[in-house]
């Protein structure tokens, strides 16, 4: 059976995302050695925490982590886990992946943090962003602003501010919003991108 990893920051509770992945029907289990998350068959970056710790605990391992992904292991961001696939956060210290070149910034809008549901915008045809999920669950106050905007799959807008609400790279994918709180469509979502990516 194949695995999938989420990788534990040690920031937040994990559960409703575990519980969520658990019902792809495959194996999850959860790691708190970045080294040890990377060996498995797709690895879940939990939208959980704070930047620049996320960023601290996965620094010991960053270059290997960085060389499992740009090896093709296919790997899921979700909120600050898709922050954590770019350059760096105006959020705090630290160096994110650096898989999608770009950086993280504040929101731009009156109302900070952005939470509750909002758009899901698809952009082109790429993979994940023909599922189906018109709205979606937020919670965040940073945005990811790619140098190419080819790598957005969705967006979404809060206020004035359009912003990704989905992006991929090759076996690398992520999403701003949070499937596994946006009801029955945003579990179904996520049920998609993981056998979208261990297919």
């Amino acid at each position: 059976m194949k695995r999938v990893t989420l990788f534990d920051y040690g920031a937040g509770n994990l559960h409703s995302l575990g519980k969520a992945l658990a019902e792809t029907g495959y194996e999850v289990r959860i790691e708190t050695d970045p080294r040890r998350a990377t060996e498995t068959d797709l690895l879940v970056l939990p939208g959980v925490g704070a930047f620049q710790l996320a960023a601290e605990r996965l620094a010991p391992a960053r270059e290997e982590v960085r060389t499992a992904l740009a090896d093709g292991l296919p790997t899921i961001g979700i909120c600050l886990g898709m922050q954590l696939l770019f350059d760096e956060s105006e959020e705090g210290k630290g160096r994110g992946l650096g898989v999608i070149p770009g950086r993280v910034e504040r929101i731009r809008s009156p109302r900070v943090p952005h939470i509750g549901w909002n758009s899901v915008e698809p952009s082109g045809e790429k993979a994940f962003a023909r599922a189906g999920l018109d709205v979606a669950y937020y919670a965040h106050s940073f945005v990811c602003r790619p140098e190419d905007e080819s790598v957005v799959t969705a967006w979404t807008t809060e206020a004035e501010d359009r912003f990704p609400a989905a992006v991929r790279a090759g076996n690398v994918a992520g999403v701003q919003f949070h499937p596994e709180k946006s009801s029955r469509e945003g579990v179904t979502f996520l049920a998609e991108m993981v056998r979208e990516a261990l297919r």
